[in-house]
């Protein structure tokens, strides 16, 4: 049987993105990462949700795209305002790649045609949710992730309630971001994916504004939160934060970011409260109505939220290594489940089990070895793979290193490779089975019911009528009727500007603040 027709662009394209990959994933694990923990053996777990990506992710994204392509996935996540951390797909399973080459276990030349695809899948999402800055990834836009179009920002910017240090509102808030950043840090097995930043978005010359997602929060994805979240009424909430007195200036591909000053308690002047999810029509505020209600609501999140850690703490106290492992594995691997779960085709089976290929690996993945072994491969760039002839020099090290290996060309004229990993294969999971219940904005579903209405819906801004309608079609339509319905589909929901349409600007926006 002759192998499928590979070209030279598809190569030199895919390796274009490997590399991208590799500069950046050196940079982020080297300066804003450190994978310590007293609890979760999480070097090792790391590693074996890598196995896990390489392994799943290619039949997976196919069957996705056998319902909703890849660019339309992205265009549903930005204007439902659903946070993928994408950046970790390719990540992850590439370092997976890299870390079964380095073992003997595969070579560069295998698995080609889902290297291909997978990276394509990637790059299509996230150009179409990165559509409105033209970038592919942070980096490129020099670390910002200003991913949202004008007329949701404006109802961010307008609908924000002021406060100030010691207030009601600042301390209610403040409180709430904490407990929700404990949380979800317990939530994803002492790692940062429930929690996710974008922007900054200049909202004044004084201001900008820092949009905070909170992730995984309720009875929804993982079976770690059955009945330990089921009094939390929402499962994702998004903080709009209005600082002053500090300016972003660097904010990663990971979510992460750095300001200077460096940001505190006092820098916050405005905040606002939102959930979405894949069946909302984009963010929908959350106790938003008045300056006392968004106080009592942060106050009853907090209260819920303090009560749901302490019954995650009691459930996890109780798990073996394995489970520990499994978790944090899952946590991982799974962190593009959201991808399934628009285009209406998640499995809990595809999503919150161990591939039995990389289920082989287990025995090898105790403390120390994977301790030392992903300091190698993400940190030192020692492995034997990543070695490259002398005189190459690497960004960030200068060191004759290379983070990911390439695709080799050589296959072009000797067809000497492997297509693929093949099709996915059975789980296994040391953890409890996830019961049958899906926390949304429509109530609490079973999956069949959940994935079934997701398949259903449209949201308005993503029908044809709308879905095109970008920033720079928006500037020179700003005064026609369609852009007028364009900004009130955003402003439905709106306190200050329902119906404002497309007349208003940023100025005007934050001098109707001043008013108020």
């Amino acid at each position: 049987m002759s192998q499928p027709t590979l070209t030279y662009a598809q190569l030199l394209e895919t390796n274009n993105l490997i590399q991208q990959n590799a500069d950046e994933t050196y940079w982020l694990c080297a300066t804003r990462t450190v994978q310590e923990s007293k609890i979760f053996p999480v070097s090792a777990y790391i590693l074996f949700s890598y196995l896990n990506c390489w392994y799943r992710y290619p039949a997976l994204l196919r069957k996705i795209e056998q319902h909703m392509s890849a660019e339309e996935i992205g265009d549903r996540a930005r204007n439902q305002g659903i946070k993928i951390v994408a950046w970790c797909m390719p990540c992850f399973y590439l370092l997976g790649r890299e870390m079964l080459i380095n073992w003997g276990v595969i070579k560069p030349s295998d698995g080609v045609l889902d290297l291909i695809y997978t990276m394509d899948f990637w790059k299509r999402f996230q150009l179409s949710w990165h559509r409105n800055n033209g970038n592919l990834i942070n980096r490129q836009a020099g670390h910002r992730a200003q991913v949202l179009p004008e007329q949701r920002l404006q109802v961010f910017h307008a609908d924000a309630f002021e406060c100030r240090d010691g207030d009601p509102l600042h301390r209610a808030a403040q409180s709430f971001l904490a407990a929700a950043a404990q949380y979800g840090f317990l939530v994803s097995c002492e790692s940062r994916l429930t929690l996710h930043n974008h922007g900054p978005y200049r909202v004044s010359d004084k201001r900008e504004m820092l949009v905070r997602d909170f992730l995984e929060l309720s009875e929804s994805g993982v079976p770690w939160l059955d009945g330990v979240g089921g009094e939390i009424p929402y499962n994702n909430l998004t903080v709009t934060m209005i600082l002053e007195g500090c300016h972003i200036n660097l904010l990663d591909d990971w979510g992460s970011f750095e300001s200077e000053p460096e940001m505190r308690a006092e820098h916050m002047v405005g905040v606002g409260l939102y959930t979405a999810d894949t069946l909302s029509e984009g963010h929908l505020p959350v106790g938003m109505g008045s300056v006392e209600e968004l106080t009592a609501t942060f106050l009853d999140l907090t209260d819920r939220i303090k009560v749901a850690t302490a019954k995650l703490w009691r459930e996890m106290a109780g798990w073996t290594r394995d489970q520990q492992l499994d978790a944090g594995a899952l946590t991982y691997y799974a962190v593009i489940k959201e991808f399934a779960m628009i285009a209406g085709c998640y499995e809990m089976e595809d999503w919150m089990m161990i591939d039995e290929r990389a289920e082989r690996f287990r025995p090898l993945l105790n403390d120390e070895y994977g301790n030392l072994f992903l300091g190698e491969l993400v940190g030192y760039i020692s492995t034997p793979s990543q070695r490259m002839h002398d005189y190459t020099m690497m960004q960030h090290t200068d060191a004759p290193t290379r983070s990911l290996s390439y695709i080799p060309y050589s296959i072009l004229d000797d067809g000497d490779y492997t297509p693929s990993v093949g099709p996915l294969r059975s789980g296994v999971s040391n953890l409890p089975r996830k019961n049958d219940r899906y926390r949304t904005t429509q109530g609490v579903l079973s999956l069949a019911e959940f994935m079934q209405r997701s398949r259903e819906f449209v949201p308005e801004i993503c029908q044809p009528a709308y879905r095109y309608l970008c920033q720079d079609w928006v500037k020179y339509h700003a005064h026609t009727p369609r852009a007028d319905e364009l900004f009130k589909l955003e402003q439905r929901h709106s306190r200050t500007l329902q119906d404002a349409g497309a007349a208003l600007r940023r100025d005007d926006i934050e001098a109707r603040r001043g008013k108020a």
